[in-house]
């Protein structure tokens, strides 16, 4: 499927909340309000970005404007430090990546400022100030940088070698994860703001995600409370239902590819294995093994019902520190256990919670819970802040 054609389709998406409120199948809206498009990114980075603003000017005397004066000098929170940028990025592009040329060159021209939906301003590296290292990808590093133009916005800046990416036959996938991306709008979801590229490297503009990766939380605490797990469970399934009214399916769903934002909310992160599918019928074996579903397994056609299965995974990892069909003798006794659906819940996981896992992890697809189910089932209902509507996680 070509980009064009991939954005078309964005662009043909309902995005009018009264149509996504009305019933679209088994895995409709949860009341999600998808915010409008809109063109300009500093609107976008006014209302999702974590704001940077410049020290506090002293007050305006009263005057005929001291209104608007002391509105504008008042004070911040306050100044995030972005850290000390070890000059990774310059130090890695001499010894790493190779330019790339002809088709795949073409391909990979990734510029947010001239795509055809909600184009951005033009970016490029001299517009950040570049702070500390904030992890490793695949393809290149991930950096914490702050916009140089006011009101100086906090992002993650993702870095991906263009050669690196051909020589792993992913151009079409990458540029599919981008297209996806950034056309999602939701509290749970992380945003993509825009993206440029250079001759050896594609830049991604991230939405920073204060409190890291969720994954080196559970490796931390070996297991999460009832509680917390929950509440991620209850975001999950607000964020999924979201993606698929949008005919998104993610297929990649485990704590690895999971942020926690600067309020310790969830943020589903990675997309690179994620699919427009409105048709939601694929063939492709692809995700994590613990976390595939046995119609993935057995090499049958899948939708998007394979989420609901790694829901429930993730559910039962959350509360007992590993996934339930992990099987380290071997892949294949692994697989085994998934085609049986040979789950064993520990007698310390509570009986509501119980009952939401064997309603995820059932063989057929079509007996698993709904998204809707899910967010009305007692366990999750039980935990739900009461500030917290369904539609907001």
């Amino acid at each position: 499927m070509s980009v064009s054609h991939l954005t078309k389709q964005f662009s043909a998406l309902d995005v009018n909340a009264k149509k996504a409120n009305q019933p679209s199948g088994p895995t409709r809206p949860i009341g999600h309000i998808k915010t409008p498009s809109q063109s300009s990114v500093g609107k976008l980075l006014a209302k999702y970005a974590a704001p940077n603003p410049p020290a506090t000017k002293p007050a305006a005397p009263k005057t005929a404007g001291a209104e608007s004066s002391q509105a504008a000098s008042r004070p911040g929170p306050k100044t995030i430090d972005i850290g000390k940028y070890d000059g990774g990025l310059e130090l890695e592009n001499e010894k790493r990546g190779e330019k790339v040329t002809g088709e795949a060159a073409e391909d990979l021209a990734l510029d947010s400022s001239v795509a055809r939906k909600s184009p951005t301003r033009e970016w490029n590296l001299t517009t950040f100030d570049i702070g500390r290292p904030l992890g490793k990808g695949k393809f290149g590093r991930v950096y914490m940088v702050r916009t140089k133009c006011e009101p100086r916005y906090i992002l993650a800046l993702k870095t991906l070698y263009k050669s690196e990416i051909v020589q792993a036959r992913v151009e079409k996938q990458i540029r599919r994860e981008i297209e996806i991306q950034q056309n999602l709008r939701h509290p749970h979801v992380l945003r993509l703001y825009g993206y440029f590229h250079d001759e050896k490297r594609i830049f991604l503009m991230l939405e920073f995600a204060g409190k890291g990766e969720l994954y080196k939380q559970l490796s931390k605490h070996g297991s999460f409370s009832e509680r917390r797990s929950s509440r991620y469970i209850d975001q999950m399934a607000d964020a999924l239902a979201y993606l698929h009214s949008k005919h998104v399916i993610h297929r990649d769903i485990k704590p690895e590819n999971l942020l926690l934002g600067i309020n310790g909310e969830l943020k589903i992160a990675d997309f690179g294995w994620s699919v427009h599918a409105p048709g939601n019928r694929r063939m492709t074996l692809c995700g994590t093994l613990d976390y595939l579903p046995p119609e993935m397994v057995e090499g049958k056609e899948h939708n998007e019902r394979v989420d609901l299965w790694a829901l429930g995974v993730l559910t039962y990892e959350f509360l007992v520190g590993s996934p339930p069909f992990e099987d380290r003798s071997s892949t294949q006794a692994t697989y085994r256990r998934i085609a049986k659906v040979d789950l064993k819940v520990p007698s310390h996981v509570s009986p509501e919670a119980r009952d939401l896992i064997t309603k995820l992890l059932k063989y057929d697809p079509q007996q698993r819970l709904l998204l809707s189910e899910v967010r009305t089932h007692p366990w999750i209902v039980k935990y739900r802040p009461k500030d917290v509507s369904r539609g907001s996680g």
